[in-house]
């Protein structure tokens, strides 16, 4: 039995083993990455019971993507495997300070074939909660149409639509994003965000996109991620501000798809919001300090004794 269900593209990585532009770089490790997979991976160390639904090609990449969610107990039963198709690829170039930057080989992907005539209703029914984000819809026009009518589905029969912004300029303008993304707002329930999505997409301060949410959608909670200095939480009564932790940072690759797992378990678990902002918090800050998307993401154990030392 499935909880939790996130549909997008995932993405074989190779992370640069040192810092550098790419041109420069001679080592990489290969891993794995895409959000919301990155997503579903957290939800499955954190004790979630997780399943994806994406196109991957019919290639190793592909192969090596059902192997890592068999090896973490997501289910891949939704998982197309589309012959002739490839599996997208992306590389990190390691910045100083622990910043990154990705180059993209994804045009014309399996993932990005898919549409709402893939979808199994029967699989979305029975979901608590349905994830995406801004990411899947900017890949494909089909992926814009899957994301919007398996939200439906899903709050049809009474199950939950989370959706991350993760708005990223370098797959669609602003301009053109936001009206797709508007529609999103409107069907979400649990509204995920970062600073810089906000700033970026809306050019607006924090406080004035939680006023501009609830002007035009109502969802249950919206929590927008500050990076090191942690996140803010509204309900739509009041706005909690939880601090984030000191760690030591070697990439921020993959940790607000993190906190986004977390979040979620912690929403499932009916813990208080608070409590849910500091775990969400820790996994995204326990995910730093490795390199990689999906390698660094803690198991629960790990988060609760890094939670039990401070």
């Amino acid at each position: 039995m499935v909880d939790v269900a996130s549909f997008g593209e995932p993405m074989v990585e190779f992370c640069a083993a040192e810092i550098g532009k790419l041109k420069d770089v001679q080592t990489f490790k290969r891993g794995w990455g895409g959000d919301t997979s990155n997503f579903i991976v957290a939800v499955a160390r954190l004790g979630g019971r997780a399943g994806y639904i994406c196109r991957i090609g019919n290639d190793e990449f592909g192969e090596s993507f059902l192997d890592l969610w068999r090896s973490e107990g997501v289910d891949a039963s939704q998982v197309i495997v589309e012959d002739g198709g490839f599996t997208a690829v992306y590389f990190i170039s390691l910045l100083p300070g622990g910043g990154h930057d990705f180059t993209y080989f994804r045009k014309n992907s399996a993932s990005s074939h898919y549409s709402p005539q893939d979808l199994n209703p029967e699989y979305l029914s029975k979901l608590k909660i349905f994830h995406s984000s801004g990411i899947s819809m900017a890949i494909s026009d089909s992926c814009r149409e899957t994301v919007l009518r398996a939200a439906d589905i899903v709050k049809e029969h009474g199950g939950l639509f989370s959706f991350d912004i993760n708005f990223r300029p370098k797959l669609w303008s602003p301009q053109y994003a936001r009206p797709y993304i508007d529609e999103a707002i409107k069907r979400s329930d649990v509204l995920l965000a970062s600073k810089e999505d906000v700033t970026l997409l809306y050019d607006i301060d924090v406080e004035k996109f939680l006023v501009k949410v609830y002007e035009s959608a109502r969802p249950e909670v919206i929590a927008v991620k500050l990076g090191g200095e942690g996140c803010i939480i509204f309900d739509g009564k009041k706005k909690i501000t939880v601090s984030g932790f000191k760690v030591s940072v070697i990439d921020t690759t993959g940790a607000g798809d993190a906190f986004d797992g977390a979040f979620i378990v912690g929403l499932l678990e009916n813990k208080p919001l608070e409590e849910i902002g500091v775990f969400a918090n820790a996994v995204g800050a326990l995910t730093t300090t490795g390199l990689g998307a999906v390698a660094p993401i803690p198991r629960r154990d790990k988060v609760e004794v890094f939670l039990r030392k401070i």
